[in-house]
């Protein structure tokens, strides 16, 4: 599903094509196609093995009927086979290798190799057996090692770098594993959610989250969704099967973080022993935190000492990490703290092209039209390889972004900083 949705927002379906090669599986096939959902149009995204064998979903059992099944799932609601099935297997050990082996970036190959990891540790303390020695079924394994590793880079070539989530279903009933009929949510399943938020199932009656599913949130998202946020767009990754009653596909929402009027945190303090070189270490290292602004100022301490007033605006999400940074990164011993509200221009940015090298370029929507001003790093890049004064590059990015903008710049101050 979440491949799908990727593909469904923009990720290339070359790249997602290729990806089995890459992992030494150049057999093995993708297929990508549009299905219906009830009603609604998705990506659906299927791996197929050279015998043409493929991962089907896992059997929903009814209450009225608890037969024999006669298709051959190998869902994702136990990754664990019994010891004695016949077919080939793979270890979890086996796919961590053929991980660190692949052409993946540093990123991916630590986040994939950590999921397999934990994947492993799950599944061996439900069955009894080393987390690296778990077996997994031959179509399982090779499914599940394109699905964990195909959304991680899937993530990566959106550019995306933050990800967050909604509190989690896991679905109702019981369905068909290799060892029998398993309530929802599935034994490895319940261990990786552990510490996740769980949602209202809804009307899914099956599995909602598989162990797949549930490691992907554990080394993706950062946590439950910010408070505040503007979709820019959104896409459907379709699953296997395909109730009549909802549908069966999962969304993904790509949006921008939005900062017009939201709650903050304020942290205070007051330093007179930390040397005023490490200041700007400091606010880089608590801006990396989340700090949404960070303000610094002299001032007079008991005994006559100079010291050094620090206030930080931060979100709520993100306020322990910045408290931790502030103690990590400075001399203090307390920090204040109190809440604030905060009402700012809605923000943008837009990218301007100048001798072939793009120049970022922030754009305020004031009252009297967009403010905008360039971002100087960018600038001072450019006017160092251009041999031109910053001051003129900047103009001409200023200028060539109002007339992007159809010439429609306020009257008001240009942008200036972050606030």
């Amino acid at each position: 599903m979440l491949l799908g949705a990727l593909v469904g927002a923009g990720a290339p379906p070359s790249w997602l094509n290729g990806l089995p090669a890459r992992l030494g599986f150049p057999d093995v096939r993708i297929a990508i196609e549009r299905v219906d959902r009830c009603g609604i149009s998705a990506t659906k995204v299927t791996v197929t093995l050279p015998d043409g064998e493929i991962e089907a979903p896992a059997e929903m059992v009814h209450s009225h009927h608890h037969g024999t099944s006669h298709g051959h799932p190998h869902g994702h609601d136990e990754h664990q086979e019994s010891h004695h099935q016949h077919g080939p297997h793979r270890h979890v050990g086996e796919l961590i290798r053929m991980i660190e082996r692949a052409r993946l970036s540093a990123s991916v190959r630590e986040k994939a190799t950590q999921a397999f990891r934990l994947l492993g540790e799950a599944e061996g303390r439900v069955h009894g057996v080393p987390s690296d020695q778990v077996p997994l079924h031959e179509v399982g394994a090779i499914d599940a090692l394109v699905d964990i590793v195909g959304a991680i880079e899937g993530f990566e070539q959106l550019g995306i770098g933050e990800i967050y989530h909604r509190p989690v279903a896991l679905g109702n009933g019981w369905v068909r594993a290799a060892h029998g009929v398993i309530p929802v949510p599935a034994p490895a399943t319940a261990l990786l959610m552990q510490g996740l938020e769980v949602g209202p199932n809804g009307p899914v009656t099956g599995e909602a989250t598989t162990p797949t599913g549930a490691v992907l949130l554990r080394v993706l998202s950062q946590g439950m969704a910010p408070a505040h946020w503007r979709m820019r767009a959104s896409a459907w990754g379709a699953g296997g099967r395909n109730p009549v009653a909802y549908p069966n596909a999962l969304r993904l929402i790509l949006a921008d973080r939005v900062h017009e009027a939201a709650e903050t945190v304020m942290l205070a303090t007051d330093i007179d022993d930390l040397n005023p070189e490490y200041l700007e270490p400091l606010r880089e290292a608590l801006t990396s935190a989340g700090a949404l602004d960070v303000q610094m100022w002299a001032t007079q301490m008991k005994k006559g000492r100079t010291g050094f007033r620090l206030e930080i605006v931060t979100s709520e999400t993100t306020v322990a990490a910045v408290t931790e940074t502030l103690f990590r990164h400075s001399t203090t011993a307390g920090v204040r703290r109190w809440r604030a509200e905060r009402v700012t221009l809605p923000r943008r940015e837009i990218t301007v092209a100048i001798a072939g090298e793009v120049v970022r370029v922030k754009v305020l929507d004031g009252p009297g039209g967009p403010r905008v001003k360039p971002e100087f790093d960018d600038v001072a890049a450019l006017a160092k390889l251009l041999g031109r004064p910053v001051q003129d590059v900047a103009l001409e990015v200023r200028e060539r972004a109002v007339a992007s903008l159809g010439g429609a710049a306020g009257d008001g101050p240009s942008l200036n900083k972050e606030q």
